[in-house]
């Protein structure tokens, strides 16, 4: 899996992210583009903390934003204690060869403290290569 790392740390909480591109489920004539990214949530502090929402700002390459927000990710509020990580791979359609995502997670603490943590933005291009074979 090559291609650009992403990494953000918000109070002790690591995320780092990893796009590639998905050819195979990409229509590029009909404008579909489609990437996976890989998520790694590492807890680098000294406190538990559960993620319970995610909020996503997605920009297409003609400037169209869409919003997305939900309960946790993947179908899962992961906790993550001490020196713990959380992987999660999903996936986004695009309707223009690049774009890019930022976003953010609500974490909770044992104590009930809620706090956001910073997804680092990162782009969806595609590569040279890449778009040869449309």
């Amino acid at each position: 899996m090559s291609g650009p790392m992403y990494r953000a740390v918000t109070r002790n909480i690591e995320v780092t992210v990893q796009p590639r591109f998905i050819p195979d489920r990409s229509s590029p004539k009909n404008g579909y583009y489609f990437w996976a990214y890989t998520i790694t949530i590492a807890n680098q502090g000294d406190e538990t903390v559960q993620l319970k929402t995610r909020y996503w700002l997605i920009t297409d390459a003609t400037g169209k934003r869409q919003e997305v927000r939900g309960p946790g990710v993947v179908g899962e509020e992961p906790v993550l204690n001490p020196g713990q990580s959380f992987e999660y791979t999903s996936g986004v359609p695009l309707p223009t060869p690049s774009g890019f995502m930022q976003g953010s997670y609500r974490m909770v603490t044992a104590d009930k403290e809620s706090f956001d943590v910073e997804v680092p933005a990162f782009s969806l291009d595609l590569t040279d290569a890449e778009r040869t074979l449309n």
